[in-house]
C-alpha cells in the first residue's frame, strides 16, 4: 500500500514563517557589527562603581550566565510558533536594546577592569569562567545585553496569555532571569552601573512594547489609513 505524501507549496510555507526573516536578517547584521567591535576596540573608558569592589567573585554563576544563550532563544521559538503578535512585541523589545548597545559602544567604546587576575579557586566552573574571559573581551559592555534580554524574555513570559497561566513557567523564568541578572556581576562580567543601565532601558521598552503596545498601535494607524483611502469602483 503506498502513501503518497501531499507536498506543501513553498509559497505557503514562505507565508506561515515569513515573520522569521526580520530575526536573521538582524542576527547577521547585530554579529557582523559586534564582531567588529570586538575586533577593533582598542581604547576605551573604564566603567567602574564603588558597590563593584563589594561584590565577590563566585564561579557558580557562570552556570546561569551560560544558560541565558538557551533561555532567550527558547523563549524567541516559542512565541515564533506559537504567538505571532507576542513574537514580533518580543523581537522589537530584544532588537532596541540590542541596536542601543551597538551603537553605545560604537560611540562610546567602554570597558571594565573587575576580572579576577588570578582565579581564587582551581575547579570546572573556574576553568569554564577562564575560558569565557578569553573568548569574551571585557570590552562592550554597557548597556548589559545579557540583563537587558533577560528581563525581555522574562517580560515575554509574564504577557503572553498561555505562559502567564503556567505557575511553574512564571515561577522558573524569574528565578532563571534573576540568577542571570546578578551572574553577570558575581563572575565579573559587568560593573553594576552596566546592570542598572539595563533596568533603565528595560522599563522604557516595557512602556512602549507593552503598555503602549506599540504593534496594536501600527495596525490600528494602518486601519486609519484604510479608511482614509478613498475607494475607486
Amino acid at each position: 500500500m503506498k502513501i503518497f505524501h501531499e507536498k506543501i507549496p513553498l509559497g505557503q510555507i514562505y507565508e506561515k514563517y515569513k515573520h522569521a526573516l526580520p530575526l536573521l536578517i538582524y542576527g547577521m547584521i547585530y554579529m557582523t557589527w559586534f564582531v567588529w567591535l570586538e575586533e577593533n576596540v582598542r581604547h576605551y573608558k573604564v566603567i567602574h562603581v564603588t558597590l563593584d569592589d563589594y561584590i565577590p567573585f563566585c564561579e557558580w554563576f557562570v552556570i546561569p550566565y551560560f544558560l541565558w544563550f538557551a533561555y532567550v532563544s527558547v523563549v524567541v521559538l516559542w512565541m515564533f510558533f506559537k504567538d505571532k503578535d507576542d513574537y514580533i512585541r518580543t523581537c522589537i523589545f530584544l532588537f532596541t536594546g540590542m541596536t542601543v548597545f551597538l551603537l553605545v559602544s560604537t560611540l562610546f567604546p567602554n570597558g571594565q577592569h573587575l576580572r579576577p587576575a588570578v582565579m581564587p579557586r582551581d575547579n570546572i566552573l573556574t576553568a569554564l569562567v577562564a575560558r569565557l574571559y578569553r573568548t569574551d573581551t571585557p570590552t562592550n559592555l554597557w548597556p548589559s545585553i545579557h540583563v537587558y534580554n533577560s528581563l525581555g524574555a522574562h517580560f515575554a513570559v509574564m504577557r503572553n496569555k498561555q505562559l502567564s497561566e503556567i505557575r511553574w513557567v512564571r515561577i522558573g523564568s524569574l528565578i532563571l532571569s534573576t540568577s542571570i541578572i546578578l551572574s553577570t556581576m558575581f563572575i565579573k562580567q559587568h560593573s553594576v552601573f552596566d546592570v542598572v543601565t539595563a533596568f533603565i532601558m528595560a522599563a522604557v521598552m516595557y512602556g512602549v512594547t507593552y503598555k503602549y503596545d506599540i504593534v496594536e498601535a501600527y495596525r490600528g494607524h494602518i486601519r486609519t489609513r484604510k479608511k482614509r483611502t478613498p475607494q475607486i469602483n
